[in-house]
């Protein structure tokens, strides 16, 4: 019995995994979403971050207290607070942390989200890659549910919808939604794909779909959304989606995406979905 308590003390690991098939049986754990993952495997977390020094702290806390080694990286796209000088006081908090390699990568001037992304790109390093937003509106606890379907070997990319309908969210803005859906449903008319939520934060990437199609990305604000999504349905890439739980935050307490990207993103879906190689 003591084995057991003891392997519990380390989530997803394979004696952790074992005890509880022993306890429940491997259907009732395949049916909980509970699994081992490889001892060696590495996730790579990349956030950009732009004016976040409020949530920072926090997000990264919880980012680090996922029980999956990771390498995180924090992209400041020039920001204009004192999110820079947070960034380097938790690279000296997670400097010694075997779970959380910590990297920093800066923008002298301000490029947008999508070359953020690029830049976190570049320097991942890990089996899978996952876009993390670096305010609190995306919940990290659920990494582990997202990253089954990839190392089931059943996906290739994974997309959390905030829209399936089985997990809380925070209720906010009735057009916003109207936007994402229309927005996710026009992709899907040039893409093929059947969608949910096109434009949510979180994305998974096992590390060869990024290689291939990082050296193609071009946009620098939110048109990287359809960008990539249109280039992942092009390349004929494997796509999951999994439902998520969301706590949007108001224009008050710092959000930035307004009706100028949801313009630019129309222009980015006709574009990519058109011509995309």
């Amino acid at each position: 019995m003591s084995n057991d308590f003891t392997a519990v003390e380390v989530p997803f690991s394979s004696t952790w995994y074992q005890s509880l098939v022993r306890i429940l049986g491997k259907s009732a754990c395949e049916m909980l979403g509970l699994f081992a993952i490889p001892e060696d495997f590495l996730l790579s977390v990349v956030i950009p971050v732009y004016n976040e020094e409020k949530t920072l702290s926090v997000l990264l806390k919880a980012v680090a207290e996922v029980p999956i080694r990771k390498q995180i990286i924090l992209v400041d796209d020039c920001s204009q607070d004192g999110s820079r000088e947070v960034m380097q006081q938790l690279a000296e908090t997670y400097h010694d942390d075997p779970m959380n390699q910590l990297s920093l990568q800066y923008h002298e001037v301000n490029r947008g989200k999508g070359a953020a992304l690029r830049t976190g790109f570049a320097h991942a390093t890990g089996d899978v890659v996952i876009i993390q937003d670096a305010d609190l509106e995306y919940n990290p606890n659920e990494y582990p549910r997202l990253l089954k379907p990839i190392l089931d070997g059943k996906a290739d990319v994974v997309f959390g919808s905030r829209f399936l309908g089985d997990q809380p969210h925070r209720v906010l803005f009735y057009w916003h939604s109207m936007g994402n859906k229309f927005l996710t449903t026009l992709s899907n008319c040039f893409t093929g794909l059947n969608l949910t939520d096109m434009e949510t934060c979180y994305k998974l990437f096992r590390r060869e779909v990024l290689e291939q199609i990082l050296p193609e990305l071009q946009q620098n604000r939110f048109g990287f959304e359809p960008e990539v999504t249109a280039r992942v349905a092009r390349k004929g890439f494997r796509v999951y989606e999994m439902s998520v739980s969301y706590s949007g935050r108001t224009y008050q307490e710092g959000k930035k995406i307004g009706w100028r990207d949801g313009c630019k993103a129309i222009w980015c879906i006709l574009k990519y979905g058109l011509f995309a190689r």
